[in-house]
């Protein structure tokens, strides 16, 4: 398939469009490329969780990356767009891999923070590929710093009836089937998961992470910081 996303971000183009497998689209205005001034306040203040050597899950353009590299953070991005990658390369940030969230191993070394910015908890795709992937990670990262948005917060009528239609097809409420168009290019489709805080907790039970920290305003995005829940917290032999 296309990497209409890709080429959206290499063409600056604006709005967004995502379309969702019930047929209902969506646009926004991109703010991949957005400064550190026009994040969501809570982004903002999250990023006095983020520490050490941080790994960048969903890079895109490079906003979060080139915010952490300029905080003197050493960071790896990733992506499965080579469009993404490629603008986040060009843009400066300094270690962009074309990579799968669920191909990250050790190969890659021990991060102290995994950053996913941006809805990028959604990268887990469904509970039970979080449940799987969540231990994975426990050897290979300090803490992560999740955002995810409170979706029951909705009062839009087609999204109501999307989470019904999920629950009576066995699926959690926020579990998205979606595909990015733009122009003549048509994106595949992949699983998004969109989550409440408690929904989070109920993930995360039992896969050596829980719930540290909220970090939440008046809206429904919000910041998780998930740490182990073992008391030893460094990787294996440190």
């Amino acid at each position: 398939m296309a990497d209409a996303f890709g080429q959206m971000l290499l063409d600056g183009a604006d709005p967004e469009i995502v379309e969702r497998d019930d047929g209902f689209v969506s646009t926004s205005m991109l703010n991949y490329f957005a400064p550190v001034r026009r994040w969501a306040a809570v982004e903002r203040r999250a990023l006095r969780y983020v520490r050490g050597r941080v790994l960048d899950a969903g890079v895109g353009a490079g906003r979060v990356a080139l915010e952490l590299q300029a905080r003197g953070r050493d960071v790896v991005g990733i992506d499965v767009s080579p469009g993404a990658v490629e603008v986040a390369r060009r843009r400066g940030v300094h270690d962009v891999r074309l990579l799968a969230f669920e191909d990250v191993s050790e190969s890659l070394g021990w991060f102290d923070t995994l950053a996913m910015f941006g809805n990028n908890f959604g990268l887990f795709g469904s509970p039970a590929k979080a449940k799987r992937l969540l231990p994975r990670l426990r050897p290979l990262v300090g803490r992560i710093v999740a955002t995810s948005n409170d979706l029951y917060a909705t009062t839009d009528p087609a999204h109501i009836a999307y989470q019904e239609r999920n629950r009576a097809r066995g699926r959690t409420s926020g579990q998205l089937r979606l595909r990015v168009r733009y122009r003549d290019l048509v994106g595949p489709w992949y699983e998004y998961l969109i989550v409440s805080p408690e929904e989070m907790a109920e993930i995360v039970a039992g896969t050596g992470w829980e719930i540290r920290r909220l970090v939440q305003d008046e809206g429904s995005y919000y910041v998780a910081v998930l740490e182990p829940s073992a008391s030893r917290r460094g990787p294996p032999g440190r």
